[in-house]
């Protein structure tokens, strides 16, 4: 069982799993994490979210971005300066719609998040943005989301 240095099972869910997960996915949710899919900008529910937590993966739970890394980019999605743990996050080369782009995927159920980009803020430079409903907000002190039940803790 691969384990990220945050403590985090890497564990790709197997096809029971798989299927048992994406069968609680809404139509819009299965679009964009499993078709690799863009919500519209300025619409995504967590646009605005500025609690203190952690946001996760819809599909897995897996830990993906800390509030305290999430900015302004006025681009119309939630925009993160770095991931939890880089191994959380799976870059991909993406030349969808004549463009080249990075695609960022969650690296234990490889589903579509968004895109990441070199131009954001200090300390990193890197803007990650990522769709309102490829992601779970679990606030401060709260249980993380767990489907695949591997005991993943509190944001």
């Amino acid at each position: 069982m691969p384990l990220s240095e945050s403590g985090f099972d890497l564990t790709p869910p197997d096809a029971a799993e798989r299927e048992r997960l994406e069968a609680a996915l809404s139509p819009e949710e299965r679009r964009v994490l499993l078709a690799h899919g863009t919500e519209a900008p300025f619409c995504g529910t967590l646009l605005h979210e500025k609690r203190a937590g952690v946001f996760c993966c819809r599909e897995c739970g897996l830990p993906l971005f800390r509030a305290g890394t999430k900015f302004d980019s006025g681009t119309g999605w939630p925009s993160f300066t770095q991931p939890v743990d880089p191994a959380h996050v799976r870059a991909v080369r993406d030349t969808s719609h004549g463009m080249v782009r990075v695609e960022t995927r969650c690296a234990r159920c490889d589903s579509h998040q968004g895109h990441v980009f070199p131009d954001g803020p200090p300390p990193t430079g890197d803007r990650y943005c990522i769709n309102s409903v490829a992601l779970e907000f679990v606030p401060e002190g709260e249980a993380l989301p767990d489907p695949l039940q591997r005991g993943d803790g509190t944001a």
